[in-house]
């Protein structure tokens, strides 16, 4: 792989990107500038206003061009109703797969004592704030099944308990679909212990 110069720098710098791996990095450099030197431009342009004008909802900490994002300013949504999520990524997809019909808090990570990240990174403090002012009424934990998001979890869930708000986890186990005989173990226990009556 090149690397000096502006093409080996741009091809270190794509490695930057999840999942993109220096042949990857190196096929994109070489395609932007053989054959899509327009369409790098509007990347990089578009890249950059990004960078400028995207930044966090003063209220659930997600990415936004204002001050506060489409979801908290719609006065349908219900705002006592709390959906906690790692990334914006997360709240993005559930809203796009469900009809969640309330607001989303954006922690931007997960519990990870050995990292340095505690509550205050994850923003809990304002989160209580607004528990402890009557707010919420209801949590919904929607961490990533890991131990790290289930410790979240927990921690956020005796939070709420704390200030008597309700919450639950969503559920964890066998997919839409999925064949039990390729399920792994650790996800068909989750399932097991997270069963509901019928």
């Amino acid at each position: 792989m090149l690397k000096k110069g502006l093409l080996g720098q741009l091809t270190q710098t794509l490695c930057c990107l999840p999942g993109v791996g220096p042949k990857t990095a190196q096929r994109m450099s070489f395609h932007l500038l053989q054959r899509d030197r327009k369409g790098a431009k509007i990347l990089a342009n578009t890249l950059i206003e990004a960078l400028d004008k995207i930044g966090h909802c003063q209220i659930c900490r997600t990415l936004t061009e204002q001050d506060v994002c489409q979801i908290c300013a719609d006065k349908a949504k219900d705002s006592a109703v709390v959906c906690i999520v790692e990334s914006p990524a997360d709240a993005w997809i559930i809203d796009q797969a469900t009809i969640f019909n309330g607001h989303y808090f954006v922690l931007h990570g997960r519990l990870s004592p050995l990292d340095g990240i505690g509550p205050d990174e994850l923003g809990l403090d304002v989160l209580e704030q607004r528990m402890a002012t009557g707010g919420i009424k209801e949590l919904i934990l929607a961490t990533n099944s890991t131990v790290e998001g289930e410790a979240t979890a927990y921690f956020i869930g005796e939070l709420a308990r704390k200030h008597q708000v309700q919450a639950s986890r969503i559920a964890h186990g066998v997919p839409m679909g999925g064949e039990l005989e390729f399920i792994d173990s650790g996800t068909l226990a989750h399932a097991f212990n997270g069963r509901k009556n019928l």
